[in-house]
């Protein structure tokens, strides 16, 4: 049985999240010391590798903890698992889209600033716009 900080340490998780993730259930303590503290076991802490990848792919909490029953079912079809990722993606690829618009637009704004010694910055002024946001939409 492991610590919550060695287990932080072995998932590469702050303790924090440690505690947090088993506050909500993603994780559960096998155990608990004779002075209280979470005692964890090894297959817990691969659950916490798990879901500290997955998160660094951009899953949520939620997803992350369907993803947990996904990996922990073997009778399940891959598709479900697969259905979740292609989600993901398309996720990901809307966001690349904002942010390149975003980027398109700050950059326009940025040529059109002289950055000079003079006060007036078309930048500022579009922050200031509010019938004016970024993207254009």
């Amino acid at each position: 049985m492991l610590t919550i900080g060695d287990v932080a340490r072995a998932s590469g998780l702050p303790t924090k999240t440690v505690r947090y993730y088993a506050d909500i259930g993603l994780v559960q303590p096998d155990a608990r010391s004779q002075s209280g503290y979470r005692l964890y076991s090894d297959t817990e802490v691969r659950k916490l590798i798990f879901v500290r990848r997955a998160r660094a792919f951009g899953f949520s909490v939620e997803e992350c903890r369907e993803l947990l029953d996904l990996y922990g079912n073997r009778d399940r079809p891959s598709r479900d698992v697969k259905n979740l990722a292609l989600q993901r993606i398309a996720e990901i690829e809307r966001k690349m889209l904002e942010l390149e618009m975003l980027h398109k637009e700050l950059s326009h704004l940025a040529d059109a600033c002289r950055g000079d010694d003079r006060p007036d910055c078309p930048i500022l002024s579009n922050l200031a716009d509010d019938s004016v946001s970024p993207t254009g939409s």
